[in-house]
């Protein structure tokens, strides 16, 4: 993240995103397929590293091949097989939904998975269960542990959206987008845009 100065002087931090350049790989139509929408390519890829398949699906929309490949709804007509979209559909000031994959954290007890207290303190004996959930399961009825309980497990690594960030400013010329605030996944990592 980096922080930029507003016309009035606040310091509001933003986050650099590259959107695009991506091009049209495939139209769908409610005739073809059931529904409309656009398949987006983002991330030129190295011949050698694309299968027979790909390679006849890129060939057919005229597009070198793609790493990354996405659909969106909501287009309409205003683009068309082997189109180049990049940020100039975005403009300052509008707000736009940011879908990610957050930070895998790995296996986390209660404490940094759901912010549980712990047993407590020291005293009366304990020394090694400070950071342990405590009692969990019920009685002699119904003698197991309730589905849904709140244990330690894998976190992170799930698909997250960032409603409502506003777009700061818009560097055409490097398909740069600043968005106010931060966004889901590590640095590097690749989210879609939604507008």
């Amino acid at each position: 993240m980096i922080s930029v100065f507003s016309a009035d002087g606040k310091n509001i931090p933003c986050t650099v995103i590259e959107a695009g350049p991506c091009v049209v790989s495939q139209v769908k139509t409610v005739e073809t397929d059931g529904y409309e929408a656009l398949q987006l390519g983002f991330e030129e890829k190295n011949a050698k590293h694309t299968n027979r398949a790909e390679k006849g699906h890129f060939d057919k929309a005229g597009v070198p091949a793609q790493r990354h490949l996405v659909e969106f709804e909501g287009f309409g007509d205003e683009f068309k097989l082997g189109d180049t979209i990049n940020v100039s559909i975005f403009e300052e000031g509008m707000m736009v939904d940011i879908i990610g994959t957050s930070k895998g954290k790995g296996f986390q007890g209660v404490v940094k998975r759901y912010n549980f207290q712990g047993v407590g303190g020291t005293t009366h004996g304990q020394s090694d269960r400070l950071r342990h959930p405590g009692s969990m399961g019920a009685s002699s009825w119904p003698s197991r542990v309730f589905k849904g309980m709140r244990m330690g497990g894998h976190m992170g690594s799930d698909r997250v959206t960032v409603k409502n960030l506003q777009v700061v400013k818009v560097i055409a010329e490097h398909n740069l987008l600043m968005v106010k605030g931060s966004v889901p996944g590590a640095k590097g990592s690749i989210v879609n845009i939604v507008k």
